[in-house]
């Protein structure tokens, strides 16, 4: 039956601590010879127990073994500074190429907008002539293309205004015509009431259609106070009166 896996820790024991250290490192030592002698390497190990005593073990001398590796050690120091250099100097390269590119470029804006044409030559200069006529080229090329698109728009808006106005003649004619319905069909509606109101009074129609008539004799005359007399008798009384008078 195998030992389960022993927790690596701090052995809080002092005797416990003590033989594993001994039986360890008596098996690290045999390792590092079995290994110097099976696969023919160079192996140096070194131990410091916990009370300050050396254990060491070297297959071929602690100090040619000591040596190599300082060596070993400077060399791989000075090949991280050359790769660092290196580095240095690919990005110096870079920096000053994309310097170069953009104080071209600052040169061909100044030469575009009519500064610092000095120093150019003639073949300069007609290539910088041929530049400007081909991009004021394409800007009238780019105007032209952005009226006409503006000029469709402005047709685009203006039919649908016109359809929009052809609706809103359409239904106003239409809110006309019923409205002069409603009022034509209240005015009959007035006309057959009167007409009604008129044939249902046929004493006021008598009375308008007087016809002559013919009285005989005297009319009577009502005096003052109220009294009715014949029209003969108040002219004969009014006759009198005036001659005494």
């Amino acid at each position: 039956m195998g030992r389960g896996r022993v927790e690596l820790k701090r052995i809080e024991n002092k005797i416990n601590r003590q033989v594993t250290f001994s039986k360890r490192r008596n098996g690290l030592l045999k390792k590092a010879y079995e290994l110097s002698v099976l696969c023919d390497a160079e192996v140096g190990l070194i131990i410091f127990s916990s009370r300050g005593k050396l254990y060491e073990f070297a297959s071929a001398g602690m100090s040619r073994t000591l040596e190599r590796y300082q060596r070993s050690s400077y060399n791989s120091q000075d090949n991280s500074l050359v790769v660092a250099d290196r580095e240095t100097q690919s990005w110096y390269q870079e920096v000053s190429k994309l310097k170069a590119k953009y104080e071209s470029l600052q040169r061909s804006q100044r030469h575009l907008l009519g500064e610092d044409l000095g120093p150019l030559s003639v073949k300069e200069l007609q290539n910088l002539e041929k530049q400007l006529e081909g991009a004021l080229s394409q800007a009238r090329q780019r105007k032209t293309q952005i009226m006409v698109e503006q000029m469709e728009e402005l047709r685009r808006k203006e039919r649908q205004l016109g359809d929009m106005n052809k609706q809103l003649k359409n239904k106003l004619e239409a809110d006309t015509q019923g409205s002069y319905r409603v009022i034509q069909g209240s005015w009959e509606s007035t006309a057959l009431v009167g007409n009604n109101n008129f044939s249902g009074h046929p004493s006021q129609s008598s009375s308008m259609d007087c016809e002559p008539t013919l009285q005989i004799g005297y009319h009577q005359y009502v005096s003052a106070e109220g009294a009715s007399i014949p029209r003969s008798t108040a002219g004969e009384n009014n006759f009198i009166q005036g001659w005494v008078l």
